[in-house]
């Protein structure tokens, strides 16, 4: 009997060397210690024992399995130790390198330059004049002079708040702005109202939503010289001091006479590509005397009082001056292009 005990014990010893895992070792602990188990039969047999022998075979059995209840512990605590070894070999980390800082954000690029484009105004006296994105149709059309049924009105697809009446509408540029600050204010009056506008109109160079800033400067002597020091200042400081600029005829119902501003092409330098439809030169802003007609509104007079308004759209500047091709880059938060503007 002793014999097979010590068997016993060296098979088992054999097999607790080679587990490699967990449910090994739970197989060994019921194939040895288990109810139906190997040494469960010895147990049972010690009546057939002479009982001068039994407390010496009973004191091997418990020894046989109190060692196997000790050995399975250790190699289950030495296999859960090698798989953390294994695991932190795998994940290892070098703890001498630099660590990544936070990934920082930045100002959207429409947010860049319309600061852009307030500070050179500001810094050329006009001051901020802000108004209400929902608009009543007098100031955004009519005060502005554009009646009802003016043709006028089909140059901006105006989104109406209202089904019942057309009275309420998402203002179509910020020019709003200039009429209710000349109603408060007597002249001499020079503002820029910067703000987003809405026109129901989207392809790769329209939003129905976008960021415009108009400009109004009124007072005595104002003459078309001015408006246009006051734009080719804008522009050079903008873009570039050497960037070639003109003035071509225009019409807009608020100012006369009218004139939009081009610059050479920023994309072929005046070669001609399909940006600037192979002129060279691509439109900015719209500009103009005011329209005698729109003093009429707010109480100036208009022997006495002149100016001169201009307006930009900020997102066809952005696209210029970075080179941008699609405006729907600005609207669909994809941080690898917005992280292409970080500001150090």
């Amino acid at each position: 009997m002793k014999g097979k005990i010590a068997t016993l014990r060296n098979t088992a010893e054999r097999e607790l060397e080679q587990a490699q895992d967990e449910k090994q070792l739970q197989e060994i602990r019921i194939r040895y210690l288990g109810r139906k188990g190997m040494i469960a039969p010895i147990l049972k047999s010690l009546t057939n024992i002479p009982e001068q022998d039994r407390p010496a075979i009973g004191q091997l059995i418990n020894e046989l399995k109190e060692f196997l209840e000790k050995a399975i512990r250790e190699r289950t605590e030495w296999i859960k130790a090698s798989k953390l070894r294994e695991e932190e070999a795998q994940s290892w980390h070098d703890i001498s390198l630099r660590g990544r800082g936070p990934i920082l954000g930045c100002k959207h690029p429409i947010t860049q330059v319309m600061e852009q484009v307030v500070h050179i105004f500001v810094s050329m006296g006009f001051s901020i004049a802000e108004g209400p994105e929902v608009e009543l149709d007098y100031y955004n059309f009519e005060a502005l002079n554009i009646p009802k049924n003016h043709p006028a009105r089909d140059m901006q697809d105006t989104f109406y708040i209202s089904h019942i009446s057309d009275e309420v509408v998402l203002r179509t540029h910020t020019s709003p702005v200039q009429i209710r600050t000349m109603e408060k204010q007597p002249p001499p009056v020079k503002i820029i109202s910067p703000g987003r506008v809405y026109r129901r109109d989207a392809d790769i160079s329209h939003n129905p939503m976008f960021h415009q800033v108009e400009g109004l400067l009124v007072d005595q002597g104002v003459s078309l010289a001015n408006l246009k020091g006051t734009l080719e200042t804008f522009v050079h400081r903008f873009f570039s001091p050497t960037i070639p600029i003109r003035f071509r005829p225009s019409f807009f119902p608020f100012t006369e006479p009218s004139a939009e501003v081009d610059i050479q092409c920023v994309m072929c330098l005046g070669k001609g590509c399909r940006v600037c439809s192979n002129t060279g030169w691509v439109e900015i802003l719209g500009s103009g005397m005011v329209d005698p007609a729109v003093y009429g509104f707010v109480n100036y007079d208009p022997e006495r009082w002149t100016g001169f308004a201009f307006g930009m759209g900020i997102e066809r500047l952005a696209m210029l001056k970075y080179g941008i091709d699609d405006i729907r880059l600005f609207f669909e938060n994809d941080l690898r292009f917005l992280h292409q503007f970080f500001l150090s």
